[in-house]
């Protein structure tokens, strides 16, 4: 007898269908799984075995069973593929009957325990996604997993606590439980974060903060020690524009893959905010692996990535970022294929003058390339805050992140009405066409500009963020027109490192 069940692979942030082919023939009642599964794939067959067991369920002995997982080629991994097997072996044993318009419309995804319990696994969501590609009307996944599955409308998820329940339902001797989706409802205030009134002075810090969150550009903070510089990063995401809905499921995704989405949180929210140590290796900030999974870069898409102390960083390690920062993107290739993930974040550094760090500033800059360099925006001097800043009352007289927050988001409202026939969102995204079209810029801010392509030795990539900066600065100030004090402004942020 032969039965087929649908589950799904994770292959970077895609799915991939699986089709669980389960056989049986005369024999000594073994279980085998072929279809290139790896070590926790191969021992389904001892929890399969056990949980059918202690639910009450018998197979005969005198059969061996064959379990295919198709397309053979596609490595699988971990123990999604539980539950299938489990109903497969049950159907050609004849202790279970499912239809075949259930069998032929349902995706089932579950770990088992010895028990028969469904355990919480990883990449439910984007599973629940390819079931729409594909056309499945309904998924079963564990009963931790059901408010992740149902972000995804127009499929029935049914979140079973074990794989009783799983048959009872398919049977129609019991009902699902009703489940609903988390709303995307984000506040602008966030008790966890750092509010700019609470910052002492450090003012054109903040501005050049305020334009980075306006535009998604990126900054780096060069200052002595305890000037705030890490502080002012903190406080950073509190000026960032809430995830829209769109935004959170794809953020979700990352972290539901990465085995990072806590079974409590099944909608991230807020805009996430990594900060790498200067001790991290290559492959944990772009990704990698055996079976390539998300990186830092990744696990900061649509957020912050925090690098303090950049030029304690070897060199090698920053220069995997230059394609990320550029394409937004990072692909991943290794002996099993490539995978592609997402990595759209705002990076944000600091670091120590030379004459503060360890080695001499020749060393520092061997570090960090101008091919670096040239990707981060706004680079901003953090003096130390002066003694009566620091006695002045928290609070007095200064803006909070809310207000700040405001003008941030009527300078990206400004943005999506630019943009609104484009694939792009914010300024940071444009590339030399659009600047062309959308940046128009009259005789006097192309005379700076070219005094200052001569002065600074930009590049021509130096050249085209200066514009795109210089655009945002006109979306905070409410102009239509790009004109010379913003492009003036733009220029003072790109500057040298303080030596």
């Amino acid at each position: 007898m032969l039965t087929k069940l649908t589950s799904f692979a994770t292959v970077g942030l895609e799915s991939e269908r699986i089709t669980v082919e389960v056989g049986s023939t005369p024999g000594e009642g073994k279980i085998y799984i072929v279809g290139l599964g790896d070590m926790a794939v191969q021992e389904s067959k001892q929890r399969v075995r056990h949980a059918l067991r202690a639910g009450g369920y018998h197979f005969s002995t005198g059969l061996t069973i064959t379990v295919n997982l198709a397309p053979a080629d596609l490595r699988k991994a971990g123990p999604r593929y539980d539950l299938a097997m489990a109903l497969g072996i049950l159907m050609v044993n004849g202790s279970v009957s499912l239809s075949k318009d259930v069998l032929e419309s349902t995706a089932f995804l579950g770990e088992l325990a010895l028990d028969g319990s469904l355990r919480h696994i990883t990449g439910v969501l984007p599973a629940t996604i390819a079931c729409r590609k594909f056309g499945l009307k309904r998924i079963v996944v564990p009963a931790v997993n059901g408010s992740e599955a149902a972000l995804i409308p127009g499929i029935e998820v049914i979140p079973a606590e074990n794989i009783h329940d799983v048959i009872a339902i398919l049977t129609g001797e019991k009902s699902p439980d009703k489940i609903l989706a988390p709303a995307c409802s984000p506040s602008i205030s966030d008790p966890d974060v750092v509010d700019f009134a609470d910052i002492r002075g450090q003012d054109h810090c903040k501005r050049a903060l305020e334009i980075a969150a306006a535009g998604g550009h990126n900054v780096l903070m060069c200052g002595a020690p305890g000037s705030g510089k890490t502080l002012l990063a903190r406080a950073f995401r509190a000026i960032l524009p809430p995830l829209s809905q769109e935004e959170s499921i794809e953020v979700t995704q990352i972290y539901s893959v990465a085995n990072l989405l806590p079974p409590e949180v099944p909608l991230i929210t807020r805009r996430p905010f990594r900060m790498v140590h200067h001790t991290a290796s290559g492959v944990s900030i772009v990704g990698g692996g055996q079976i390539p999974g998300p990186g830092e870069i990744s696990l900061a898409h649509k957020g912050v990535l925090f690098l303090d102390e950049l030029a304690e960083f070897p060199a090698q390690v920053l220069e995997v970022l230059r394609q990320p920062l550029e394409d937004r993107r990072i692909t991943i290739t290794r002996a099993q294929g490539s995978v592609t993930f997402p990595a759209d974040f705002t990076m944000v550094a600091a670091m120590n003058p030379p004459r503060y760090s360890v080695g001499s500033a020749q060393r520092i800059h061997r570090r960090i390339s101008a091919p670096l360099l040239d990707r981060i925006d706004l680079t901003v001097n953090v003096a130390p805050v002066p003694l009566e800043d620091l006695r002045r009352p928290a609070r007095a007289g200064v803006e909070t992140s809310v207000q700040v927050l405001e003008r941030v988001l009527t300078a990206r409202r400004r943005q999506a009405q630019r943009f609104a026939l484009l694939p792009i969102s914010t300024n940071k995204e444009m590339g030399v066409r659009e600047i062309d079209r959308l940046c128009p810029l009259d005789t006097a801010c192309g005379q700076l500009l070219n005094q200052a392509v001569d002065r600074l030795k930009l590049s021509a990539r130096s050249y085209h963020r200066t514009i795109k900066v210089a655009r945002t600065i006109a979306d905070l100030a409410g102009a239509e027109e790009i004109d010379v004090s913003h492009v003036a402004e733009a220029l003072q942020y790109r500057q040298a490192i303080d030596e």
